[in-house]
């Protein structure tokens, strides 16, 4: 809502300029999905690693130990 809002305002203030943003931003958006890609994997990959290196401290801490 508060693009929203913002495009309004840039649409009184100078409206070729938000013309030009509204055309853009679709192909923007396109060419940032593969680095948005890249980056939920690099997120899972690392949260693996974590949890692959905390492992044997979590085993060898016990089932009773509180967390």
């Amino acid at each position: 809502m508060f693009t929203f809002i913002l495009w309004i305002i840039l649409l009184f203030l100078c409206w070729p300029l938000a013309l030009l943003a509204l055309l853009l931003y679709p192909i923007i958006w396109i060419l940032m999905l593969p680095f948005r890609i890249i980056g939920l994997t690099m997120n899972g990959l690392f949260s693996f690693l974590t949890a692959l290196i905390m492992l044997p401290g979590r085993v060898l801490h016990g089932p009773g130990a509180k967390r």
